[in-house]
């Protein structure tokens, strides 16, 4: 069996698009904690990996394994049927098409919503992880230096950074959903999770645990800088999963679902 071709992701995409578009608000937050849960699971396994092999293997050979430790979080998200931010760039947005004009409503929600609650999951949870004893010695040493990474950036860096982040994620939900197979799906979350991780790159949702997850084992990083970061980081995850991706796909898979329809 080959790849699918674009317009056949396009329906597929599209038709979970309108579901996503349909749900009452319970369901809709529901999955966004979900998601903010798998995340801070994966950030948890990166700091694991990396604080048990640094000593072994040093810091940069840890972190590439750790790395890829932290696509867990995205196969979690993918199999759990998580809603994450970015990927609303994509499938609700195939979704609009045909639907009445009353539908933007519900992606604005969408779309600022669901980050707040998969961040406020993730905060949740990496404040527990943090709790002292919680988990191993070394633990927070990592966590700290993976929060300071971002830190050390300036804004330029930052929004591109957010960019490449949107842009690969957004990927990475275009290539799932036009796969019916579940060893693909995850095969495909997982590496993107893994270079998401391993180029430390600006992802609204994902840096924004990790900054927290660093605060609380004693980053020295403001409160106010977590929060400037995530509008900029979100700014360029819109424009690189919009703008490079999803445009870009929709425009021959569009014309080709509506030509093979008739």
């Amino acid at each position: 069996m080959g790849a699918p071709e674009p317009e056949e992701i396009y329906q597929l995409t599209r038709e979970e698009g309108r579901h996503r578009l349909e749900r009452p608000f319970a369901e809709m937050a529901s999955t966004a904690l979900a998601a903010g849960l798998d995340i801070a699971i994966g950030v948890a396994v990166l700091t694991l990996l990396e604080s048990q092999l640094e000593q072994q293997l040093g810091t940069h050979a840890a972190h590439v394994v750790g790395s890829v430790g932290f696509g867990i979080g995205f196969v979690f998200l993918i199999v759990g049927r998580g809603e994450l931010f970015t990927e609303n760039f994509l499938v609700p947005l195939a979704g609009l098409d045909g639907k009445e004009r009353n539908a933007w409503w519900k992606l604005a929600e969408l779309w600022t919503v669901s980050p707040v609650l998969n961040i406020a999951a993730g905060a949740v949870i990496v404040s527990l992880l943090s709790v002292h004893s919680v988990m191993p010695f070394g633990t927070g040493a990592a966590a700290v230096r993976t929060a300071e990474t971002i830190h050390a950036n300036g804004w330029l860096a930052l929004f591109v950074s957010a960019i490449v982040a949107g842009a690969l994620i957004t990927a990475m939900t275009w290539y799932v959903e036009g796969q019916r197979s579940m060893g693909i799906r995850v095969t495909v979350a997982w590496i993107a999770g893994a270079i998401l991780a391993l180029g430390s790159f600006n992802h609204a949702i994902v840096v924004s645990i990790e900054q927290v997850y660093g605060i609380r084992y004693g980053a020295d990083i403001p409160w106010v800088f977590v929060l400037q970061n995530f509008f900029v980081a979100a700014a360029g995850n819109m424009i690189g999963g919009i703008g490079l991706v999803t445009l870009n796909r929709f425009m021959p898979a569009r014309s080709g679902a509506r030509a093979a329809s008739g």
